[in-house]
């Protein structure tokens, strides 16, 4: 899949990623916002086994967000099971060299409707961290909507945090 947003390419990531896949994405900073399987430090093989992972043919999409040939974030839609088959989770990430430049915001907007297009979905959504207001900002310039705050949700490094909640019914 290739998606071009204004600016940046979301596309398959390819094993050729690894390299810029280690630089970008281990950067504590980034890592204190996502979810404990992304691993800090980030080594050549947690990129490795990632790469295997997003090239697998799974039900989820992965896709890289691309700067001039260059892997520098990632963005994902997982679809949920069970009796929420008709949801599915947004995730991303990206290199804090790029922060600020309206690139995720750019991603995810791109990415909605497809989103909406390739799976049987009904709503999409989002869990931030309540100390990560950035990415709250960017969802909700992308026509997310806050729909609950769940306390006390996520341990991360020792510290108890609240879970955003946003969603997007297409």
């Amino acid at each position: 899949m290739r998606i071009l947003t204004p600016s940046s390419t979301l596309r398959d990531w390819d094993v050729n990623d690894v390299m810029s896949l280690l630089n970008h994405a281990d950067n504590p900073r980034i890592a204190a916002s996502m979810r404990d399987a992304f691993p800090s430090p980030y080594t050549r093989d947690d990129a490795k086994r990632f790469i295997r992972m997003a090239t697998s043919g799974s039900p989820n999409l992965f896709l890289a967000i691309d700067l001039d040939g260059e892997a520098v974030g990632g963005i994902g839609i997982h679809p949920l099971e069970d009796v929420y088959h008709g949801s599915a989770e947004i995730g991303y990430w990206l290199s804090e060299s790029c922060w600020g430049q309206g690139i995720v915001t750019d991603a995810i907007r791109s990415l909605v409707p497809v989103a909406f297009e390739e799976f049987e979905i009904v709503r999409l959504q989002a869990g931030i961290f309540s100390n990560n207001p950035a990415s709250m900002r960017v969802l909700e310039k992308c026509g997310f909507r806050k729909e609950a705050v769940h306390k006390n949700a996520i341990t991360k490094h020792g510290i108890l945090l609240d879970e955003v909640m946003y969603v997007h019914f297409g």
